[in-house]
């Protein structure tokens, strides 16, 4: 994990030095080995970086750098795990390559030299937010990963465009406008967290996961626009797809292994390759381990490829209903894994919450940030590098949602949509407290937790639940009027859950919801 941040106006060399070391600085936790940093005042651009030393520990992999046709310069914090496979083809083109270390930083840029950024993009294989200046055209992009792994922020304050690794970069800035942003805040109170392109503040926006952000000169100051679409074109800055989940999905959902055995050995050698090009470090490496299908399988497949036993983490807790170490512990010791495990009481968890919002930088209500900064925390003591199981839900259908709501709906399309209504409507004339009295009434095999919460929840699904998509997004929002929360008026805030068009094609309904969470609730959620 590096940290990359920047500025792009019209400032002077003392303002920029100033500024962008600030900036580097309040990002200093995501990259501890070395900073630096690349100013051009003629064009009114400064770079700065905060390196965690990963591939090629020495000076050779310092950033920011430039490309070796001195046209590029780069900011990139990730890996790209077929580096050396592009190395190879590189040195195989009929222009001679010099190399100073063996750093991905040194191929991404020699790449952009020979290839260009468009063609470059379609060969890297990783996790990325990049940030190139173009000294010829004298413009900016900005780039994110296909899946938005690797975060980034960017947004205009005062005349000057900002961007970072996180909103902590560009809080740092002196002129910046720290403005709470009450629609986006409303779509927070929606989706319990903030969905991309918004953030939290007014005018900062995160880059959408397989897009790139051009800017010109023109553009260093904020367009009259607001950006509420994921393309975006005005006044020297537009935001352009270079890579599309949803076209990948539509284009291959027919292409199905139908042969069980056929479609194991394939799945196993994919996942093997790449968990193999994940193990290229120069540092220590280790993953954490739930006990869950997810965590277990990746382990299991570092324990096939290392020579030696690899560094697990787990954390427990005393209450037996959220506590995994159990099972974790099981699957390390099947494995014969290097385990490490701390149980942690709720007073240990409830000491987190206060610097929650010195981790995360924007409202975040998913309740698993706690044991994540744990088990993160217990990992960096022993590794610089943990691998997990995230995605294996959105991926392979993990999720209760893709079986329960279709069965739901099977049943609740046969209402007619003017008794759903009728019928949503009294059971929100009861206040939530009254169906919580109601429900201690009942016999004890009967009861159930939270019964006002579920009731109301319940009504707002009958009343706004007009199709399958139209459930899948009851199921992934809060049933509530947020309006009542917070005044604003989020009907001028879009979201890709708004865009059905991006599963229209989709045939079966699970994989609708699937591709959906890939789209949303990854990169906003579990990715963050």
């Amino acid at each position: 994990m590096c940290g990359i941040t920047g500025i792009f106006g019209g400032l002077r060399k003392e303002e920029f030095e100033r500024s962008i070391h600030k900036m580097s600085t309040a990002l200093t936790h995501r990259g501890p080995n070395s900073n630096g940093a690349w100013i051009n005042e003629e064009s009114g651009i400064a770079f700065g970086h905060q390196r965690l030393s990963i591939v090629d520990l020495s000076s050779a992999g310092h950033q920011p750098m430039t490309s070796p046709c001195e046209r590029f310069v780069v900011a990139f914090n990730g890996e790209i795990y077929n580096h050396l496979q592009l190395r190879e083809k590189l040195d195989n083109s009929k222009y001679k390559q010099y190399w100073k270390g063996h750093s991905d930083t040194e191929t991404l840029v020699h790449a952009f030299s020979q290839w260009g950024i468009t063609k470059t993009l379609d060969q890297l294989v990783g996790m990325f937010a990049i940030a190139v200046w173009d000294l010829k055209s004298k413009k900016l992009y900005l780039i994110r990963d296909r899946f938005g792994e690797k975060p980034l922020y960017y947004g205009w304050s005062n005349g000057v465009f900002l961007f970072g690794s996180e909103l902590k970069a560009l809080r740092a800035y002196k002129g910046f406008n720290n403005q709470i942003d009450r629609n986006v805040l409303s779509l927070y109170m929606q989706y319990m967290y903030v969905p991309t392109p918004y953030s939290i503040f007014k005018d900062v926006y995160k880059l959408e996961p397989g897009y790139i952000l051009q800017v010109d000169e023109s553009g260093r100051t904020r367009p009259i626009e607001k950006i509420t679409s994921s393309v975006f074109s005005a006044q020297g800055v537009s935001i352009k797809q270079w890579y599309s989940l949803s076209s990948v999905a539509k284009r291959n959902q027919n292409n199905l292994i139908e042969d069980e055995d056929e479609a194991i050995e394939l799945l196993e050698k994919t996942l093997l390759e790449s968990v193999q090009s994940q193990l290229i470090s120069d540092v220590p490496l280790g993953a954490f381990l739930s006990g869950g299908i997810d965590s277990s399988m990746i382990v299991g497949l570092m324990n096939k490829i290392s020579s030696h036993p690899v560094k697990t983490f787990t954390i427990g807790f005393e209450e037996s209903a959220f506590n995994e170490a159990i099972y974790a512990k099981e699957v390390a010791k099947h494995l014969g894994t290097d385990h490490h495990e701390l149980y942690v009481t709720a007073s240990d968890a409830f000491e987190v919450i206060p610097s929650l919002h010195t981790i995360y930088d924007e409202p975040f209500a998913d309740s698993s940030q706690i044991p994540t900064y744990l088990v993160s925390k217990l990992a960096r003591q022993h590794v610089t590098v943990a691998l997990s199981g995230d995605a294996g839900d959105e991926l392979f259908g993990g999720y209760n949602r893709y079986l329960w709501g279709e069965r739901v709906w099977s049943k609740l399309k046969w209402i007619p949509p003017i008794m759903r209504q009728t019928l949503g409507t009294a059971i929100q004339k009861l206040p939530a407290s009254t169906w919580d009295a109601a429900g201690y009434l009942l016999p004890n095999k009967y009861k159930v937790a939270s019964m006002g919460d579920k009731a109301h929840r319940m009504a707002y699904r009958l009343k706004t639940v007009n199709s399958l998509d139209d459930m899948y997004h009851s199921l992934v929002t809060e049933g509530f009027n947020e309006s009542g929360l917070v005044y604003s008026d989020n009907s001028i805030l879009k979201t890709k859950l708004n865009d059905s068009s991006i599963v229209s094609d989709i045939g079966e309904s699970e994989h609708r919801m699937m591709l959906w969470d890939s789209l949303t609730y990854l990169p906003d959620d579990i990715l963050t």
